[in-house]
C-alpha cells in the first residue's frame, strides 16, 4: 500500500490517521518504511535527508549501529523487569557527571511525564500551588501546562485544549519569553504563591528561539530573589547543545532539570533531577508520589548509556554546533541576497527559517505566530519533493545529527536556495 492508501486506512482506526498531531499535514503524511543514518525512507520508494529526526532525540541519526548492538544484547537478557537493576545506576551516574545541578534523578517514560512529576515535586517542596510557564513553551500534553502551548497546539491554532477544566489551569501563569521584567512583575504580584518557573532555555516547540543576552541569568537571579524554584525543561536541548545541556552552554544553573528523548538514544524515556534536598521528597523516600511500570526499563536505559558514551567519545555536540553555525550563516546570506522575507533562527545544531513579515526577528511566541504558516507549508512541500524532510510546521525546530555528511549539508543548502523563494 502507498502512503495515501495507508493514511485513508489509518484514519479509520486512528484519530486523524496519526498518533501525534505534529505528524499531520495536507493532503496526507508519508508513511515510513525504514530509516538509517541521515535518511528516512517512505513506503512510496522515496528517500529524504531527515532534519526532523523524530523531533530531536536522534542526535546520532537513525539506527546507530553501536546503540543497536547494545540494545540487541540487552534484549537477550529481557526487556522489562519491574525491579531495580544496575544499569539504572550507570545511566544516572552519567547524567549526574555532566549536570552539576543534578545530584539525584528519577527515571520516567516520557518528557510529558517528567515535567508533570517535576512540577508536582516543586509544589510539594515549596508548599505552593502556582507555577509560571513561558507563552508558547511546550512541556508535554498534561492538563496543567496546556495553556498557550507550542508544538502541535500552535500548528493547529489550539493554544488551549478542550477537556481541560479551567480550575486545573487557574494556577498556571504565563509570561513572554525573553522578557525578564514582566516575569519579575508577575512574581511580585504573586509573592509567596509561586512554586516554580518552568522554561525551555531555548524555545524548541515554536521554532528554535534562543534566549537573548543575559535573559537566562536574569531569570535565575529573579527566581532566586523571589525564593521560587527554576525548572529547565531540557527535553530538546539536553545532551544536544552540550553534554551538560543548555545550562552548561549558557552557564545558568536551575534547581530542577527535565530530560527526555535524547537520553534514551531514540527509545522512550524521560527523567527529572535536582539537588538531594529536593529529590529526596520523591516517593518512597518522601511524600511526593510518582510511579511507573516502565520507568527505568533496561532497553531504554541501555540505549541511553551507549548514546552518552558515543557523545563523550566523539565530541558530538561541539561538532554538530559547528555545522549548525555554518548552515545558519549560509542561510542568512542566502536570504539577504534573494530579498526573501524571512528570519534565520537557532543555536547549536538547531535551526529554522521563519517566514517572518519583513524578515523581522522572532524572539517570542507572539512573533512566531505572526509568521506565514501557509507560505511555510508550501515551502515544506517543495523541500519534500527535493528529497529533504523538515518538520511540517512553521512552529517546530530543524535538527542536525552526527550522521549528516558534508554532502547532505551541501545538498540541503542547495534545496533551500532553489525552493525558498
Amino acid at each position: 500500500m502507498n502512503s495515501k492508501e495507508l493514511h485513508e486506512l489509518a484514519s479509520t482506526y486512528i484519530p486523524g490517521g496519526v498518533s501525534s498531531p505534529v505528524r499531520a499535514y495536507k493532503p496526507y503524511p508519508f508513511f515510513t518504511s525504514r530509516a538509517k543514518g541521515s535518511r528516512i525512507y517512505d513506503v512510496d520508494g522515496k528517500a529524504y535527508i531527515d532534519y526532523c529526526l523524530a523531533y530531536g532525540p536522534l542526535v546520532l541519526g537513525h539506527a546507530n549501529e553501536e546503540v543497536k548492538t547494545a540494545v540487541i544484547e540487552q534484549l537477550g537478557h529481557g526487556w522489562l523487569y519491574g525491579t531495580p537493576h544496575e544499569k539504572e545506576i550507570v545511566l544516572a551516574k552519567k547524567i549526574i557527571t555532566h549536570y552539576p545541578s543534578i545530584e539525584m534523578v528519577r527515571f520516567v517514560n516520557t518528557g510529558s511525564e517528567a515535567t508533570m512529576a517535576g512540577i508536582r515535586l516543586a509544589r510539594g517542596f515549596t508548599e505552593r500551588n502556582k507555577i509560571i510557564k513561558i507563552e508558547g513553551g511546550f512541556h508535554g500534553a498534561h492538563d496543567g501546562v496546556l495553556v498557550k502551548a507550542g508544538s502541535g497546539a500552535t500548528t493547529l491554532g489550539i493554544p488551549d485544549s478542550q477537556g481541560v477544566p479551567k480550575d486545573l489551569v487557574r494556577n498556571t501563569l504565563q509570561v513572554p519569553f525573553n522578557d525578564s521584567g514582566l516575569l519579575n512583575d508577575v512574581l511580585e504580584k504573586n509573592h509567596g504563591e509561586v512554586a516554580a518557573v518552568i522554561i525551555e532555555p531555548v524555545m524548541g516547540n515554536v521554532g528554535p528561539i534562543p534566549p537573548e543576552d543575559d535573559y537566562l541569568n536574569e531569570v535565575r537571579r529573579i527566581t532566586t530573589e523571589q525564593d521560587v524554584l527554576l525548572i529547565f525543561d531540557e527535553v530538546i536541548t539536553g545532551f544536544r547543545l552540550a553534554l551538560g545541556g543548555a545550562q552548561d552552554f549558557y552557564g545558568v544553573t536551575p534547581d530542577l532539570t527535565i530530560l527526555g528523548k535524547i537520553v534514551g538514544g531514540g527509545f522512550p524515556i524521560g527523567m527529572f533531577g535536582g539537588k538531594k534536598a529536593i529529590m529526596e521528597l520523591v516517593a518512597p523516600s518522601g511524600g511526593v508520589y510518582q510511579a511507573g511500570t516502565f520507568s527505568g526499563n533496561p532497553v531504554s536505559v541501555t540505549a541511553g548509556s551507549k548514546m552518552i558514551e558515543i557523545l563523550e567519545r566523539e565530541g558530538v555536540p561541539e561538532k554538530l554546533n559547528e555545522v549548525g553555525d555554518r548552515m545558519r550563516a549560509v542561510l542568512r546570506d542566502m536570504i539577504h541576497d534573494s530579498g526573501f522575507e524571512g528570519y534565520v533562527a537557532g543555536v547549536g545544531s538547531m535551526f529554522k527559517v521563519f517566514f517572518s513579515p519583513g524578515g523581522a526577528k522572532v524572539k517570542n511566541y507572539a512573533d512566531a505566530l505572526s509568521c506565514d504558516k501557509v507560505g511555510y507549508l508550501g515551502f515544506f512541500q517543495r523541500m519534500l519533493s527535493a528529497g529533504v524532510f523538515l518538520p511540517p510546521s512553521q512552529f517546530e525546530t530543524n535538527f542536525v545529527s552526527f550522521a549528516h555528511s558534508e554532502s547532505d549539508i551541501e545538498r540541503t543548502l542547495g534545496a533551500y536556495k532553489a525552493n525558498l523563494v
